[in-house]
């Protein structure tokens, strides 16, 4: 609606300034042949005006440009020769023009010399000096009610369209999230899912008491997956880097992956943002962990060290002569280095030495101790399943 107005408000006062001149032009009592002329001579102005300011013809070369202007410039003083100074607001329209196509200081430098010419009919005609400053004044306002005008309407267009990148760059970021988001979180989930269910399988005729008990875990991380889901849909998700590692230490433990976990007392008590982002770190982890090697030990690490908090996830299960990134691998490590990224801290892969036949892979996360605090315990040792958990050493 707005590009429509702006064209229409150019439309209309350039049709206003040509009607303007079209009846001075009928005062003369002119025969059928120079009113004619005279209407075919505005028709010209009009449309060459039109291409000037970008109404049509709007992506034509500078060449065709320089053609336009210098026709408009006959047909701005040519005419003064059959229909005198009647005709003088022509001359504003192309001094317009000069401001519209050529550069800066050619243009205005122009567009002062045209306004100036003006004089010339005054002269010719002998007008009086008001009447000549009239004339010359005329000519210097519509100059600039064109030239304001036309680039009115260019910003307007531009702006439009700047909207409309923006909207579709919103869509494009929306996606990403989403797809980012789903990623993360399924990713984890189902495999989880598929561990328990292959560990229910071999418990259900020895142990069926344990199957139970595993069958509930199932159900419970089915049911937190339907909810991360519909956050994901809603656009808000809030996780909890505590919570997230005794999941993962369950979630290994029925992979046979001996566990390792080593927490900082301060843990429970990160920002709502650097929790999310650390217990999304913490499920890629363990997600690829399960996907992409054999590992059979693993240590986790989260803790605070001054103003970084740090967590790092070791395992022994990359093989020798493989890569940490494979290029038909997923979007994983590079989803999880752009939500670092966003809150200052960074993501880092790396290989370990050592002494048997596979390297240690390690994935360490490391972000900004931020201000804000969630509620949580005071400051201690924090006891789970009956273990208790410190400030972390350097597991690897």
């Amino acid at each position: 609606m707005a590009a429509r107005t702006a064209r229409g408000v150019l439309l209309a006062a350039l049709a206003c300034y040509l009607g303007i001149t079209l009846l001075n032009i009928l005062s003369l009592s002119l025969d059928a042949y120079g009113l004619t002329r005279a209407v075919v001579c505005l028709l010209l102005v009009f449309l060459l005006q039109l291409v000037h300011s970008g109404l049509i013809l709007s992506r034509t070369r500078g060449r065709t440009r320089m053609l336009t202007l210098a026709a408009q410039g006959v047909l701005s003083y040519l005419p003064l020769l059959w229909f005198g100074a009647y005709w003088g607001a022509m001359a504003g329209f192309f001094a317009g023009s000069l401001l519209l196509v050529l550069r800066p200081a050619a243009g205005w430098t122009l567009y002062g010399l045209t306004a100036l010419s003006m004089v010339l009919p005054g002269v010719l005609y002998h007008l009086d000096v008001v009447d000549t400053v009239y004339l010359v004044q005329t000519t210097a306002l519509t100059g600039l009610v064109v030239y304001g005008l036309s680039r009115l309407t260019s910003l307007v267009d531009q702006l439009h369209k700047a909207r409309a990148d923006l909207a579709r760059l919103a869509v494009s970021n929306e996606q990403l999230r989403f797809s980012r988001d789903l990623h993360d979180l399924l990713g984890y989930s189902l495999s989880a899912v598929t561990l328990k269910s292959e560990l229910i399988r071999r418990l259900i005729p020895t142990n069926p008491h344990r199957a139970c008990d595993e069958v509930d875990e199932v159900l419970g991380i089915s049911r937190q997956a339907l909810a991360d889901v519909r956050r994901v849909a809603s656009g808000y998700r809030e996780m909890s880097l505590g919570s997230e590692l005794t999941s993962a230490e369950s979630v290994l433990a029925a992979a046979d992956v001996e566990v390792t976990v080593e927490v900082h007392e301060d843990i429970d008590r990160l920002g709502v943002v650097t929790s999310t982002v650390l217990a999304t770190v913490l499920r890629e982890g363990v997600t690829n962990l399960l996907r992409h090697s054999k590992a059979s030990r693993c240590w986790i690490s989260a803790r605070v060290e001054g103003d970084v908090v740090r967590l790092a996830i070791v395992n022994d299960g990359l093989l020798l002569g493989s890569h940490l990134r494979s290029p038909h691998s997923g979007s994983g490590l590079g989803n999880l280095e752009r939500r670092l990224e966003d809150i200052g801290g960074r993501l880092v892969a790396q290989r370990l030495p050592d002494a048997s036949d596979t390297d240690l892979f390690r994935l360490t996360a490391e972000t900004p101790l931020r201000q804000e605090r969630s509620e949580g315990p005071p400051a201690g040792v924090i006891t789970r399943k009956g273990r208790v958990y410190g400030p972390a050493e350097d597991v690897a």
